[in-house]
């Protein structure tokens, strides 16, 4: 089984980027917890992350091409401006699910306008970095059925 992970803007900047609202702990370590996770599951993770916005889009049509048996996708501040990025993931059938760190719904009054959503699987917000592990465990129910 094939995940693949891909981080927004401006993540690469955990643990220096408003500690006050992300945390302390760096995109590395996100990174680590999320491959130590995959390990336990036995299953291939691949994480990245990017800034812009066309090349969430490409990864995400690449791993239609690839075989990517789910994705797991915080679009970062894109779910709150990208029609574009909403409409790759319903453009693929791969199962995806939104993850943000920060509960989204309960921050600026910008942040409740979401295009990423309602195409997603489901939806994990405001769990920290335990979001992408929720999110990995429940493509790893959904993906292994098939």
């Amino acid at each position: 089984m094939k995940i693949l992970v891909i981080n927004g803007p401006n993540m690469n900047l955990l643990g220096m980027r408003e500690p006050n609202i992300y945390g302390r702990d760096s995109y590395a370590e996100l990174t680590d917890m999320i491959e130590f996770h995959a390990i336990e599951l036995n299953i291939e993770v691949t994480c990245v992350q990017t800034n812009h916005e066309g090349t969430i889009i490409d990864w995400m049509q690449r791993a239609f091409f690839e075989g990517v048996d789910g994705i797991i996708l915080n679009p970062a501040g894109y779910t709150h401006t990208s029609v574009a990025i909403g409409d790759a993931v319903r453009s693929i059938t791969i199962p995806t699910v939104e993850v943000h760190i920060t509960d989204i719904n309960n921050r600026e009054a910008f942040r409740r306008t979401n295009y990423i959503k309602d195409a997603c699987a489901k939806s994990v917000v405001g769990k920290g970095f335990n979001g992408y592990i929720e999110a990995m465990d429940y493509l790893y129910s959904v993906c292994s059925k098939k």
